[in-house]
């Protein structure tokens, strides 16, 4: 009979946040699958716990992941923990929790610390819709490019960033998306010097020119303010539909994508392409 995954979250700086179901399942697993087991010897010694250790992590994970499913099929119970936060979310965990789906193994997630909720909650921006963006690639014209695709993004945006790398993505940010708008730069969360500075892209700019930032960041940015919407009649629908159709698309297609675009009932947008 298979065994299964758990996906264990882990502090993302004050070990005191840890959970007492946490400690269970590393207590009960049969092995851990860890990012950097010299990290998380460390939580297990604070736990007092002591349990086989496995290291899976983004240059080894084509390798060592099939084998820690080979151990999971074989009856064996793993639990996976990156070295803060929770696993598979910007981690290499992704691939593990795929492999395990795949194959029929139960996969079973335990709540616990993320940082992105942890700094959304506390930025002061909107936090009723909002995009994970990760951390933006370090090749510059990746990361323009990124950043490029959500100049229109309306939600609030979050994304990790490392100190060494900060002032130079600030600044690209500034130039994408406009030194006026808004940024929570999360940084140090939960440990002893965590610091919430609230400002703009400019400012954060001139103070990170001015100051070298330490520690880890995760960067909430406010969403762009919604274009307004022209009013657009059905005569007009019905040329964007036959204009998609002559692209290809076929009219079903052609239909759905303009009311889209135009806020149209999508049966009204039907008619008026029929007629």
């Amino acid at each position: 009979m298979a065994g299964m995954l758990y996906l264990v979250p882990t502090p993302i700086g004050n070990l005191g946040d840890i959970s007492q179901r946490c400690r269970e399942v590393l207590s009960q697993a049969d092995f851990i699958a860890a990012e950097d087991t010299r990290v998380t010897i460390k939580l297990l010694n604070y736990l007092g716990i002591k349990k086989s250790l496995v290291s899976y992590y983004e240059h080894n994970k084509a390798q060592r992941g099939g084998k820690i499913l080979e151990r999971i099929l074989a009856g064996e119970t793993c639990a996976l923990v990156s070295d803060a936060g929770s696993p598979a979310i910007s981690d290499p965990g992704e691939d593990l929790v795929r492999q395990c789906a795949d194959a029929g193994v139960l996969v079973s997630a335990i709540p616990g610390p993320c940082a992105v909720i942890t700094a959304l909650s506390i930025s002061g921006l909107p936090t009723g819709r909002f995009t994970f963006e990760g951390f933006l690639s370090t090749a510059k014209k990746s990361r323009q490019s990124h950043l490029q695709d959500l100049i229109s993004e309306t939600r609030t945006m979050i994304f990790y960033e490392a100190p060494h790398k900060l002032l130079s993505t600030l600044k690209d940010m500034a130039e994408a998306f406009g030194g006026a708008r808004r940024i929570s730069l999360c940084r140090e969360l939960t440990k002893l010097h965590e610091e919430v500075v609230r400002t703009t892209l400019e400012e954060a700019v001139e103070r990170y020119t001015e100051n070298p930032p330490k520690g880890e960041f995760v960067l909430v940015i406010a969403g762009a303010a919604p274009a307004e919407k022209t009013e657009v009649t059905l005569e007009e629908a019905a040329q964007r539909v036959q204009s998609l159709m002559e692209e290809g698309l076929s009219r079903k297609d052609a239909v759905r994508q303009t009311a889209q675009e135009t806020g149209l009932p999508k049966n009204a947008v039907y008619d008026a392409a029929l007629d």
